[in-house]
């Protein structure tokens, strides 16, 4: 009984957890927002605009500097594929910073958009104690600022997430279902980025939620090649750990972690080991569907959807539109049982998946005409 109790009251301070970000989210993007519109749910408050006349900001070619914290795998490849696209649609042009996980360098990056007078910035990923300091000069100076998977709060800037608490959730209660709530475990994790440490705040209530599921290893680094340092650091612990029954899962919640995690397993011919990620990628969708893949379940959103909705934000802003300061995009369990056999494509996955990559957060009426003025 005593067990039961602690069980329910922590169930209880997740729930609380999980909600209180939720009305937090809530009550900062009604907070951000100007006008007479009450929107009803988060998608209608970012879509703001009824008018489908272009905004006259927006009828010269727009400049948007793009600044990344890291560009490493393809996630990033295809988020900033999506970023292009949608700045191309409109006729804009975009420039990649790339600071290669280096946040001084980062805020440099951000310090030249502003010199460079650019008509907005992007940026991915990064800490606010870095980039505050840059990111309010450039609101001063009155260019827009959409962020992404960043602790910025800084009013006036947009910050998009992929709600990195249920990403979490949902791969380890999979993961739990699929061991039967008893087993020897892997966590591949590093700190220092936001969504790693919000998918953390998730996995310690897990460990709390099912103490027979028990963590036996623990690593992970962000590099230029994480993929292959993680498949190199599981093959030693796979040694370490040689007999069928000792690892019953692995939880990745980085695809670069997944990936490096599956191949090891693969390679030693260990795949009644399952990995569970997060983050999906047409190069992680095809490991999944590899003959004998360890890779069971990720939950993900389309990188290449979330690039877009980032930049749809920013012409908002860049129109004069209102749009929350906080937005979490909705994740999709990706479950590799419920997938055809044959190989499919991000872009066939909408078709298993519902809701996949067909986000229209963000859209104002006037987008179809301006995608249109700059048809080439």
């Amino acid at each position: 009984m005593k067990h039961l109790k602690a069980l329910i009251g922590l169930l209880l301070i997740v729930s609380l957890f999980v909600a209180g970000c939720t009305n937090e989210q809530d009550r900062v993007a009604q907070k951000g927002q100007t006008g007479t519109n009450k929107p009803s749910s988060q998608e209608n408050q970012a879509q703001a605009s009824t008018s489908d006349e272009i905004p006259a900001k927006l009828k010269k070619p727009i400049k948007v500097a793009a600044v990344t914290q890291f560009s490493i795998g393809t996630f990033s490849s295809q988020y900033i594929s999506g970023v292009k696209e949608q700045v191309e649609k409109f006729g804009g042009q975009v420039q990649i910073y790339n600071a290669d996980n280096d946040l001084a360098k980062m805020a440099s990056y951000v310090e030249t958009a502003i010199n460079q007078k650019v008509d907005g910035i992007l940026i991915d990923h990064g800490k606010a104690d870095a980039l505050a300091p840059s990111v309010r000069k450039a609101v001063a100076a009155g260019i827009p600022v959409v962020a992404f998977d960043s602790d910025l709060d800084i009013p006036g800037v947009t910050v998009i997430d992929q709600d990195d608490y249920t990403l979490a959730w949902n791969s380890l209660r999979s993961l739990a279902q699929d061991i039967n709530g008893k087993g020897n475990i892997v966590y591949i994790w590093v700190a220092g980025f936001t969504p790693m440490e919000r998918r953390n705040v998730i996995y310690e209530a897990f460990k709390k939620r099912y103490p027979n599921i028990k963590e036996i290893a623990r690593f992970g680094n962000a590099s230029s090649n994480t993929a292959l340092d993680t498949q190199s650091q599981m093959e030693a612990l796979l040694k370490k750990y040689p007999k069928k029954g000792d690892i019953a899962a692995v939880f990745a919640p980085w695809d670069e972690f997944a990936k490096g995690a599956t191949r090891a397993i693969q390679q030693a011919g260990r795949t009644e080991i399952k990995v569970y990620g997060i983050d999906l990628s047409d190069e992680d969708l095809q490991l999944m569907q590899a003959q004998n893949s360890p890779w069971t379940v990720t939950t993900a959103t389309d990188p290449a959807d979330v690039g877009r909705l980032q930049v749809r934000f920013l012409y908002q802003k860049i129109a004069g539109e209102p749009t929350p300061q906080v937005y979490s995009i909705q994740p999709h369990l990706v479950d590799k049982r419920t997938l055809p056999k044959q190989t499919i494509s991000m872009k066939d996955l909408g078709k298993y998946v519902p809701g996949w990559g067909q986000s229209q957060a963000g859209t104002s009426p006037w987008m179809k005409k301006l995608i249109e003025a700059n048809k080439k």
